[in-house]
């Protein structure tokens, strides 16, 4: 068996690795979602500590989404007609700017909260999501630009896997900082690692010459990226799908209230928690690494979904933080599998012309839905309770998938296998 997954990951399977920009790009997106991950459990349990309001929690994902929305669909027309990795530094120069904020507010000398009260952490994050808006169909477009075809579908499940490698060493290492070592210090790393990522895509080297210009009407251009979308089956199934997903099953906003009043753990333990989901992401990205999901990716999209939404439920009624923890590893394994579907379909049905904007249009339907997944955890908590609200978003996961299923046969029936092939 080890001798197999040897061969695998030394020879084809691992040849997207040996595309230098590539590896540059990994090592980006490493830093960035690692600041990004540090910055969002960091904020979150201060903001609870600050307010003791879970309500103040899910509010932080409403403020994000709004701005990122808004923009995503402008941004997506840029992203095709301009120098895309110019796109992605100047965007980076915000989360630095709205990291340096907190850092700020976090001194005490400075009495950050006495005198703005909770405003700085949430224009920060109007800020993340102004910035979200433009690096998720920047970061889809110019991947693009960087893999030949037939090695996509490797190189989503790289990209997935360093992702959440991130996911696990942000949340980690943010509650360790925090806890050892204080707030200012935990803000101090978000910028520090922000500014490695930004040094990381300025050293990226693409082309002028590969810039695809687009002209036309800015509106007639957004316009034709959402037909596009809506007019494509395999698209829209998958971007729903993993929309509904995320907008129901997501409990990460809440995860410090649960840490704090029903598993009874400190930063550092809400850190562990947070981590898990991309711990289990990690064990099935090499999993996929070996066996991409090229044959019956259909069935195994929906089979992902079904053991997504259980894994909420588990977790939900959960009442030992190990077993909490196991079912937010879980939640991550399965959860993967519909990550690196959905990547490797947009990569494959997408004109290259149109890949800002219909990565535009999967960042309002797939990464808005983590912000307003947030607030309406909070919102749900608020009114139904804790527990039963998560219960809730599992089950609203399962019944959703079942439509989408019933609706969409042709996604259901879907395999990769002979457009690699191509």
């Amino acid at each position: 068996m080890l001798a197999k997954l040897k061969s695998n990951f030394s020879g084809e399977k691992s040849a997207v690795l040996r595309l230098p920009d590539f590896r540059k790009f990994l090592a980006f997106r490493f830093f960035m979602t690692m600041a990004t991950m540090m910055q969002s459990v960091i904020v979150g349990w201060h903001l609870y500590q600050l307010t003791g309001s879970i309500l103040a929690l899910g509010m932080i994902g409403l403020v994000e989404v709004i701005p990122q929305v808004s923009i995503a669909l402008f941004a997506g027309h840029y992203v095709d007609i301009l120098n895309k990795r110019k796109i992605i530094m100047y965007t980076t120069n915000l989360l630095m700017f709205g990291s340096a904020i907190l850092f700020l507010y976090s001194i005490p000398a400075l009495n950050g909260f006495e005198i703005f009260g909770t405003f700085p952490i949430y224009f920060t994050f109007f800020i993340t999501g102004i910035a979200r808006g433009i690096l998720m169909p920047a970061h889809t477009a110019m991947l693009g630009q960087l893999v030949p075809r037939k090695h996509l579908a490797n190189a989503a499940i790289w990209n997935s896997a360093n992702w959440h490698v991130a996911a696990v060493a942000g949340p980690a290492a943010g509650g360790l900082i925090y806890g050892f070592f204080g707030i200012n210090a935990a803000y101090l790393t978000i910028f520090l690692s922000y500014l490695v990522s930004f040094l990381l895509v300025w050293r990226m080297k693409i082309p002028d010459v590969e810039i695809i210009k687009k002209h036309g009407n800015i509106f007639a251009n957004i316009r034709e990226g959402i037909s596009f979308v809506f007019g494509n089956e395999l698209l829209l199934g998958a971007f729903t799908l993993d929309m509904f997903a995320v907008l129901f099953g997501g409990a990460v906003a809440i995860l410090p209230a649960f840490a704090l009043n029903i598993l009874h753990v400190g930063p550092q333990g809400l850190g562990f928690l947070r981590a898990c989901p991309a711990l289990g992401a990690i064990l099935m990205s090499f999993i996929l690494a070996s066996r991409p999901p090229v044959n019956r990716t259909g069935r195994v999209l929906f089979i992902g979904v079904a053991g997504f939404g259980l894994c909420i439920i588990g977790f939900a009624l959960s009442k030992v933080f190990w077993l909490a923890a196991i079912f937010l590893f879980l939640s991550g394994i399965f959860d993967n599998i519909s990550v690196v579907i959905r990547q490797t379909i947009l990569q494959l049905f997408t004109p290259e012309v149109m890949k800002g904007r219909v990565a535009s249009v999967n960042s309002i339907f797939v990464g808005s839905s983590n912000e307003l997944g947030g607030f309406e955890s909070g919102v749900a908590a608020r009114f139904m309770g804790l527990v039963p609200s998560v219960v809730f978003g599992g089950a609203m996961t399962l019944v959703l998938m079942g439509i989408i299923g019933w609706r969409m046969p042709y996604l259901r029936r879907l395999s990769l296998k002979k457009e690699l092939m191509e």
